[in-house]
Parts: C-alpha cells; sequence; structure tokens
C-alpha cells in the first residue's frame, strides 16, 4: 500500500471547508503527511467582471478591473483561510501550506495533484440541483471521475443521514 505523504485539502470557503480540513488533519497525523490547503477563484467568475466592466464602463464607483479583482479575491481568501487555519488548527498549522490558483476548479485540483505531488484528495462534496449532481457537486464530480489518487469524500452527516 502506498504511504500518504501529501494531502490536497480542497477548500472554497463554504460549510465544508471546517469539515474538510479537520478530516485532512485527522489523515496528516495518522500518517505523519503534509497538507496543501488548496482553493481556486473560478475563473468564470473574474471573466463576469471583465465583460461586466466591458459593457459598463464606469458602472461601478471603484472602477476595479478584472486582474484587480483577481488580486483583491485572492488576497480574501488568503486573510481567510490563514484566519481559519489560526484559530481553529494552531497545533496543526505547521504541517499546512496554502496554495490560491486561478482557473477552472477541478482542472486546477488535477494539475495540483500532478505538480504538487499529492498522493490523495480531501474534499467537500455539494447538490447543485439537478439529479446527476444531487451527490456530487460538478467540480467534486470530475475530481472523482479523473483523479490520478483516492479522492476522501466530507459530507455533512445532517444532511446525508439515512431515514
Amino acid at each position: 500500500m502506498k504511504k500518504i505523504k501529501k494531502i490536497l485539502a480542497c477548500v472554497d470557503l463554504s460549510d465544508y471547508s471546517m469539515m474538510t480540513l479537520e478530516y485532512a488533519v485527522t489523515l496528516a497525523k495518522g500518517n505523519q503527511a503534509d497538507i496543501i490547503v488548496f482553493t481556486v477563484i473560478n475563473q468564470r467568475d473574474v471573466n463576469g467582471v471583465e465583460m461586466i466592466t466591458g459593457y459598463f464602463p464606469g458602472y461601478f464607483v471603484n472602477d476595479m478591473n478584472a486582474e484587480e479583482y483577481a488580486k483583491e479575491l485572492k488576497k480574501d481568501r488568503n486573510e481567510k483561510i490563514t484566519s481559519l487555519i489560526k484559530e481553529n488548527f494552531p497545533d496543526d498549522e505547521s504541517m499546512m501550506t496554502l496554495k490560491i490558483e486561478m482557473g477552472v476548479p477541478f482542472e486546477c485540483i488535477l494539475e495540483a495533484v500532478e505538480t504538487e505531488g499529492a498522493d490523495l484528495i480531501v474534499m467537500g462534496n455539494k447538490g447543485r440541483g439537478n439529479l446527476s449532481r444531487v451527490f456530487f457537486g460538478s467540480v467534486a464530480e470530475k475530481v472523482f471521475r479523473h483523479s490520478p489518487v483516492p479522492v476522501v469524500s466530507v459530507r455533512d452527516q445532517k444532511k446525508f443521514k439515512r431515514g
């Protein structure tokens, strides 16, 4: 059996982020592994700002362009995730490294597995509406289907309990 040395913990600041980090820390401690806390700023969101500012120049008070918006999002995510780690995992902070990427989320996650040398992915799953996505959000579904390494699916036990 392959030893787990690096865990890619995918967080998006949703309700699942805390649970994802809890599972990643538990798995990392049991395997003496490092954790890459990984988040992706969806390129679609940045493209939306670019499109809006193109159609409505001067519409926004701060007149922020897409590049500045992306920079601001990265800064905000960095602060929030760093705070989440410091407040909830002060003893485990040394085993974590934060990485923020921008792009198509599932593609960035799969690419990070390769570039970071991750042996395991821990991520939340959420329903998004239509039947094919009731059990897995679109990002999680694509990662599960295409990941070259095992994926641990973190679920809200209250939401997914039987009966």
